[in-house]
């Protein structure tokens, strides 16, 4: 007996603790009705948050995804197949991506999905992604360690980011640092690479501090950083509360110590929400921001501004988001099906596309990027130069033996699992 057919309105609009109640009566026989399933090109899940506390860096991610896949569709499509798009908005609310994540999995039969901005997001639904070993890009800049056989993580990991603004700096301006990081897993774990890069480089973490993600007061840190005098600080803080460090920063008279990042400027673009001179001599370890000037990034600006009337800042993460669907689509014509398996082959064969931050190349062995990796710098007047541009590998998954090829792992390492952390 075939059941009802229920639309995605019908599911979607009670919001995340029901997001699935209605599913139990829309079976048909044989299962659950795929709403995608009527056409035979690919579905793709468009998982980005575009209201509620991630909305700042969400809503480009989801509009560059979306640029990508136009531009794919009006070029003819993949194996001449127009992409379907699912994207109800996730709302910042990791309940509500739990629970789209199994819709889109269930109901929509996707193909590949985009999904989430912070770790604590990727990880909710990971279990998901790896029990239906779902294809997932997950694109933000990230604290890295993840191997996972159906997930590929496509943002420069702490390794990367660091490894290119912490050497810049000890070599700049000294070898005593001093470290300020949001109060959770990524930070953590951002402050264990700080001291192991400056380990590498002869240099000394001399204070550190882990600082909640709701705390908006820094009189005391910054005190503290007074007090221990270092030659730069490396600051991994996140979200609109600490943003309000760079303008204690100022207000203290703290600008002429030089500050490292590998969060601001690219994701939450502080150098613009501010004002000048509050993040003067800020150097941020990035792959991509807006500003870089080259051809090639110049024209994909210009695209996203002409697509989107109301278009702001595109953050690092949002650049993934657009040079990824490229590489699902050449993955896609090599394998000549879009069969999850044997993209995900094709994958792990090597690919390399063009991107907005230079040419990118997928490593076949941890599903990362070796990133086009420069250190941005902020003058008084919050212009932004480039400096020290090249490439960096994520060589930690390599030195702890993750090789996706050979092993479907679903592990996520840390820098304590290879590295003695000071």
């Amino acid at each position: 007996m075939t059941g009802p057919r229920c639309s995605r309105r019908d599911v979607l609009a009670g919001g995340s603790a029901s997001a699935l109640a209605g599913l139990a009566g829309c079976v048909a026989e044989g299962g659950l009705v795929g709403l995608g399933a009527d056409s035979d090109g690919p579905t793709v899940a468009i998982l980005e948050d575009r209201s509620g506390t991630f909305a700042l860096t969400g809503t480009a991610k989801y509009r560059t995804t979306k640029l990508a896949i136009e531009e794919i569709n009006r070029d003819g499509g993949i194996l001449g197949e127009e992409i379907d798009v699912f994207s109800p908005d996730p709302q910042s609310d990791n309940m509500r991506y739990q629970d789209l994540t199994r819709y889109a999995i269930y109901r929509e039969n996707v193909d590949v999905m985009w999904a989430g901005y912070s770790s604590a997001t990727r990880e909710a639904i990971r279990p998901i992604v790896n029990e239906h070993e779902q294809l997932y890009f997950y694109t933000t800049q990230y604290e890295g360690g993840v191997c996972d056989k159906t997930v590929f993580p496509l943002g420069a990991t702490a390794r990367q980011q660091l490894g290119a603004v912490v050497p810049y700096m000890i070599e700049e301006y000294g070898d005593e640092i001093y470290t300020i990081a949001a109060d959770y897993n990524f930070g953590q774990l951002s402050g264990d690479w700080v001291k192991i890069i400056a380990e590498e480089h002869g240099a000394e973490v001399v204070g550190e501090e882990y600082i909640p993600l709701d705390e908006s007061q820094f009189g005391s840190t910054i005190n503290d950083i007074r007090s221990a005098d270092p030659d730069f600080v490396m600051s991994m803080l996140v979200g609109q509360d600490h943003s309000s460090f760079y303008e204690q920063r100022l207000a203290s008279g703290l600008t002429d110590v030089p500050i490292g990042t590998s969060t601001n400027m690219a994701q939450e673009r502080e150098h613009l929400r501010i004002d000048p001179p509050a993040l003067e001599d800020v150097y941020a370890g990035v792959s991509y921001m807006e500003e870089l000037p080259t051809e090639r990034n110049e024209a994909f600006v210009e695209r996203y501004d002409d697509r989107w009337d109301d278009a702001e800042y595109i953050n690092q993460e949002a650049q993934n988001n657009y040079f990824s669907v490229y590489l699902y689509k050449e993955a896609v014509e090599r394998a000549g099906t879009f069969d999850q398996a044997a993209v995900i082959e094709e994958l792990e064969s090597g690919i390399e596309v063009e991107a907005p931050e230079g040419d990118v190349a997928l490593d076949p062995a941890t599903h990362h990027v070796e990133h086009n990796m420069r250190v941005a710098h902020a003058d008084e007047n919050h212009e932004i130069t480039f400096d020290d541009e090249r490439t960096i590998e994520p060589s930690f998954l390599h030195d702890v033996g993750c090789d996706l090829t050979s092993d479907a792992e679903q592990t996520q390492y840390e820098p304590a699992d290879y590295y003695e952390v000071i």
